[in-house]
């Protein structure tokens, strides 16, 4: 296959959909992972995958596969995530070890693979999506706070592990902020109001608006860029 290759998680809806449709669009080859069925797509550049990224021995095999089909892996989003929302006194220890499955140990067992195949290349670009609930934490999220931030902390020392020896293998992380999803919709109206009147730019991101970081990130536009954190969140947490 003549395109390059580029594996997106949580790739059913949301800001996943939409990274996926970007990278599509810029030429790539999607790989899209999710839980349930990809049942957007109409495009013959894209091979879906239904996966529980928690489940080791299945994430080993579709890597596998992935690697048998299409002789290896040029990118890789780590898209999918979980919230459990709790104050702490409040927190189910069953959550925290759900958001900390999906969110961290996740992405930590997908790229542990991914980066092998990556390794063989000698290149490569990984983009975490981490949150700046990550960076600056938010009431009532300890546990998807912890987990975001041990995104951002993992993908720093692989950026710094996985370009040893002179392979150009990069990692990033980008951070949305307050974003347009089926799962923000949902909110009452004067919230949504009152984090817009928080953001400088006065709005509330859209899942393109990070689907264009991370295309950017994926290209080779951004070649000399690694271990960094991109925010996206119209200055929200300046």
């Amino acid at each position: 296959m003549d395109k390059k290759i580029a594996i997106v998680t949580g790739a059913a809806r949301g800001i996943g959909k939409a990274i996926s449709q970007q990278l599509i669009e810029d030429g790539f080859f999607v790989l899209a992972i999710d839980m349930a069925p990809i049942e957007w797509h109409k495009s013959g550049e894209l091979y879906d995958y239904q996966l529980d990224l928690c489940d080791q021995t299945a994430v080993e095999k579709t890597v596998e596969e992935i690697n048998e089909r299409f002789h290896g892996v040029d990118v890789l989003v780590n898209n999918a995530g979980i919230t459990r929302d709790a104050m702490l006194g409040e927190m189910l220890s069953s959550d925290w070890d759900m958001v900390l499955d999906v969110n961290l140990k996740a992405v930590f067992m997908l790229t542990q693979q991914v980066s092998k195949l990556m390794l063989q290349k000698g290149e490569g670009s990984i983009i975490n999506i981490s949150s700046i609930v990550g960076t600056d934490g938010n009431i009532g999220q300890t546990n998807y706070a912890a987990s975001k931030g041990g995104v951002i902390s993992m993908s720093k020392g692989w950026a710094k592990e996985l370009a040893r020896k002179g392979a150009q293998i990069r990692v990033n992380c980008v951070a949305p902020g307050f974003i347009s999803t089926e799962m923000t919709n949902e909110l009452p109206e004067k919230v949504i109001a009152f984090m817009e009147g928080k953001t400088p730019l006065g709005r509330m991101g859209s899942a393109q608006d990070i689907a264009d970081g991370v295309a950017f990130l994926a290209s080779d536009k951004s070649k000399f860029i690694t271990g960094q954190v991109l925010k996206i969140d119209g200055g929200l947490v300046l």
